[in-house]
């Protein structure tokens, strides 16, 4: 099977999308589809219920359950659990030590006066019998599985070093055959919790996250015109930022989110162009008789990388953010499209073509050291994870499209897929404070 030209996809990316998403009520299940080879042992022990609390969440099952995702911990099913303390001074750190344990964590859910719920955790070091981290986190009824994320990132930072991700978001659009309805929804990082922000008899595609993850950009053809939204999530205002004659496409946020990259055919041929969201200036940085799209920005706001098709084939190219010459980034192959930088932005994450086969590859910012994150024959649509552990991305499993997240380091790759329909074009949010 023969990807389209990025031409054809360009003109054509409202027909695609229309294969992309579900129904209503159809939500995000997740199946671990690689090996835990190097994972630390970790146990995360069932909670107590203190003064009869039986919150609706099962706090332990889900931190477990994060941290098994994350490819860096396998967590130890509870069937294999003789014990069950809830307090660092009920734990006999030896029984744990003879189980091989790395860590252990222990907690107890407390009702609130007024309503909702107290989470005292602990999290223990096996090997030393020493106190890690402890901490009590507040919560709804409702908000108990956000605090059971949150709880997993403490634990993964204080175990890796590094963020965890487990609280943050995914954007993704949907669609079925049966309605003919395509729907950009938002949904926690383990699928949990969709809710709907558009739902459209018309292609939806290209969301995009600000950086303080409060609206996302993307791509609407109601009217079956292309225009670019910006969507507040809390409010569900939009407003409508770009409607030109032509192509309106690719939209992404600023790291300071106070400009709006997107590709624009409005003067002739696709071109780069930057909008101020503040004054409304219009800025356009490429004027060349190719098409030029899929603007990303680097971490510090100073450079744009694109596609471009202007030798030929579709590529990478690197400009300044203020405009200027563009440089060619990657060389290695006759297609490299959809880049963007990592957190950190030591590296590129692409699609790429290898023996007609279109696959997720990560390179440093040169497109060199090439390292391939899936095996195609249809992928797409990468994103990073905003700790830059993880890639995330569209690809097709049994002819339907699901999402894949891979860790970036070891351990398991985890399917995301849909009780209905298709889902295809995922951004990962920024880290949520």
């Amino acid at each position: 099977m023969q990807r389209p030209s990025i031409t054809t996809t360009l003109l054509f990316a409202a027909l695609l999308a229309l294969v992309c998403s579900a129904g209503a009520q159809a939500k995000l299940t997740i199946e671990i589809t690689g090996g835990v080879e190097g994972a630390q042992p970790i146990a995360v022990v069932p909670f107590g219920d203190v003064d009869g609390a039986r919150p609706d969440v099962d706090i332990a099952d889900v931190v477990a359950a994060d941290l098994a995702r994350s490819g860096k911990f396998k967590p130890m099913p509870r069937r294999e659990m003789l014990m069950t303390p809830h307090r660092e001074e009920d734990v006999d750190i030896r029984e744990w030590q003879l189980l091989a344990m790395n860590s252990l964590v222990v907690g107890e859910v407390m009702p609130r006066a007024g309503g909702g719920y107290d989470i005292h955790y602990e999290l223990l070091d096996v090997f030393s019998g020493k106190k890690l981290l402890a901490d009590t986190v507040s919560s709804t009824s409702k908000g108990l599985r956000n605090a059971a994320h949150r709880i997993a990132d403490a634990i993964y930072e204080d175990l890796t070093g590094e963020p965890g991700i487990f609280a943050t978001r995914i954007a993704y659009v949907t669609s079925s055959g049966r309605n003919s309805r395509v729907v950009l929804r938002v949904a926690d990082a383990d699928g949990y919790n969709a809710q709907t922000i558009v739902d459209s008899a018309e292609p939806i595609m290209s969301p995009n996250w600000s950086p303080d993850a409060r609206k996302l950009a993307y791509v609407s053809f109601e009217g079956r015109h292309s225009a670019i939204y910006v969507q507040d999530l809390a409010s569900g205002r939009r407003e409508q930022v770009a409607s030109y004659e032509g192509i309106n496409s690719a939209p992404a946020f600023s790291p300071d989110g106070r400009k709006l990259a997107m590709s624009l055919s409005k003067d002739g041929n696709p071109d780069i162009y930057v909008l101020d969201l503040t004054t409304r200036q219009l800025t356009r940085l490429t004027d060349h008789y190719a098409i030029d799209t899929e603007p990303a920005w680097s971490p510090d706001g100073s450079q744009l990388v694109f596609t471009s098709d202007r030798g030929g084939k579709p590529q990478i190219y690197r400009m300044s953010a203020a405009g200027g010459p563009a440089q060619r980034v990657t060389f290695e192959g006759d297609y490299n499209a959809a880049a963007s930088y990592s957190p950190d932005g030591n590296a590129l994450v692409m699609v790429t073509r290898e023996g007609g086969r279109f696959r997720v590859v990560v390179t440093d910012t040169n497109g060199g050291s090439r390292r391939y994150v899936s095996s195609g024959p249809l992928d797409e649509s990468p994103s990073f994870a905003p700790n830059g552990d993880m890639v995330i991305y569209a690809t097709q499993n049994n002819g339907r499209g699901v999402l894949v997240a891979t860790p970036l380091s070891s351990g398991a790759s985890h399917r995301l897929s849909q009780d209905s329909g298709e889902v295809r074009e995922p951004a990962w949010s920024p880290l949520l404070h």
